[in-house]
């Protein structure tokens, strides 16, 4: 990137690359080119968004020190990531925590989600945005997973993090943490029975090839946090500040929307061009789900700080008023 801290205003062009893991015709894929596109298009080509999907530059478990290092300039990491940063971003991957599409936008996009953004601050990161994925889904090559006894012993690619770790002990199975970027290949070499992951990461990646059960679980939600460095981002010129804010309100706004039409369509596409045995699971086995994880629920407010617990309850009046 390019930029003379002295100038004021868009005299020299600002290169900032921008790196996912991701395919691009995937939400946050497609949402990483819009901003690139809405940016460009704002400031007459004098900032330029450098997108790297797919992990080309960095894993997504290396890209958060890219970041710090200024190698990288954005990043929209998975907000499991981010408890690496603060434990109460960990509270997202309990199971079953929003029970709607429409929850999770609301805290993600309300005030919940701008006061967890600010909260970067202290470690020096520019939260920007919290964009969405969807709900996750169960897949496996061994056997319909309906009931917690179904997955007993079997070995599921996971994302690392406790609470989802934990989630699968519960179930049974054995959980092994694995980067985004080389889940095909385990499960092309048969290192895992099973994996969770959205609709639009199961096409894109054509998972629905390797797996032959899916249940339509909706039993986590996968969200992006997408971050600058605080010393880059303080660098560069307000006009410049401004112009990237109003994109990245514009693209967010977009990508809500978008992720769910995509992850619906993507889903029919399953059904039309694989071999892939759709499950959907009822009232009933859902409880059976949630009742196998009151013993995490428990553990995790028990070890939870007040901020955690604060934002726990905020999700729990907004279920409240439906």
């Amino acid at each position: 990137m390019y930029h003379d801290d002295e100038q004021k205003g868009l005299n020299k062009q600002i290169v900032i690359n921008f790196s996912h893991v991701v395919a691009e015709n995937t939400p946050k894929g497609l949402a990483a080119q819009k901003f690139a596109e809405i940016v460009n298009q704002k400031s007459d080509g004098k900032v330029k968004i450098e997108v790297y999907s797919n992990g080309v530059l960095y894993s997504d478990d290396e890209e958060l020190a890219a970041l710090r290092r200024n190698d990288v300039q954005m990043i929209a990491p998975s907000i499991s990531k981010l408890s690496d940063l603060s434990s109460t971003w960990q509270l997202f991957d309990l199971p079953f925590i929003f029970d709607d599409y429409s929850e999770a936008k609301q805290v993600f996009t309300g005030k919940i989600g701008q006061d967890l953004l600010s909260t970067l601050q202290e470690k020096n990161i520019k939260g920007l945005a919290l964009w969405s994925n969807g709900f996750k889904q169960m897949t496996s090559n061994t056997k319909p997973l309906l009931h917690p006894a179904d997955f007993q012993g079997q070995t599921f690619r996971i994302m690392p993090s406790e609470v989802i770790k934990k989630q699968f002990e519960l179930l049974g199975a054995k959980p092994q943490a694995v980067s985004f970027n080389k889940v095909y290949q385990s499960l092309e070499r048969q290192e895992f029975d099973g994996q969770e992951n959205t609709i639009s990461n199961i096409y894109s990646k054509r998972l629905y090839e390797l797996q032959k059960y899916m249940t339509i679980s909706n039993h986590g939600y996968l969200g992006y946090a997408v971050l600058m460095d605080e010393k880059y981002w303080d660098s560069l010129p307000e006009d410049v500040k401004q112009l990237l804010s109003d994109a990245m309100v514009e693209t967010t706004n977009w990508i809500w929307t978008q992720s769910k039409m995509m992850n619906d369509e993507q889903l029919q596409q399953i059904k039309n061009k694989s071999g892939m045995r759709v499950y959907y699971l009822n009232d009933l086995q859902k409880a059976e789900w949630k009742k196998q994880f009151n013993s995490l629920y428990q553990s995790f407010e028990n070890n939870a700080t007040k901020q955690t617990l604060d934002i726990i309850q905020q999700i729990k009046n907004i279920e409240s008023k439906k």
